[in-house]
């Protein structure tokens, strides 16, 4: 599984025209699903997601955690990020999940967020969706907890 995740002042995403998500600081973390990826791949990125180091301690050093800091988090589902654009100019998604696959493990995902974290909002799996955000810093991280 994959999470590029963003340090936010705030985020919001907008699904088939009608507001899903909105948070203010925190994290917002685009997710895609590989095939072969399982709950146990979900449970070690949302670990990462949760407990990575991108907020500023007192001396402004990146040293605390979304779980730190109680940030929100904004949960998006986006298969490209399982793109394969080793070759050419036009992505293969050969190595992204079948869509059901993909939605079962991201709905999995925010099941676990909720049931750890304080404040989670969602995107909607499989619908035209419009992201806006401010990135912080900007801070930017790719993170990926590979199949298998």
């Amino acid at each position: 599984m994959i999470a590029l995740i963003q340090r936010v002042s705030e985020a919001r995403v907008v699904a088939d025209g009608a507001l899903a998500g909105e948070i203010g600081p925190g994290i917002l973390a685009l997710v895609g699903v590989e095939k072969g990826d399982t709950e146990t791949q979900a449970r070690r990125l949302l670990e990462r997601v949760l407990g990575y180091r991108i907020f500023p301690d007192a001396e402004g050093k990146m040293n605390r955690s979304l779980a730190d800091t109680a940030g929100a988090l904004l949960l998006v589902p986006q298969f490209t990020l399982a793109a394969d654009t080793h070759k050419g100019t036009r992505p293969s998604f050969s190595s992204a999940a079948p869509p059901e696959e993909g939605e079962r493990l991201f709905d999995l995902f925010v099941a676990l967020a909720l049931a750890q974290h304080p404040t989670v909002e969602t995107g909607r799996f499989g619908a035209d969706m419009k992201v806006s955000l401010v990135n912080d810093g900007p801070v930017t991280f790719w993170l990926q907890v590979k199949p298998g």
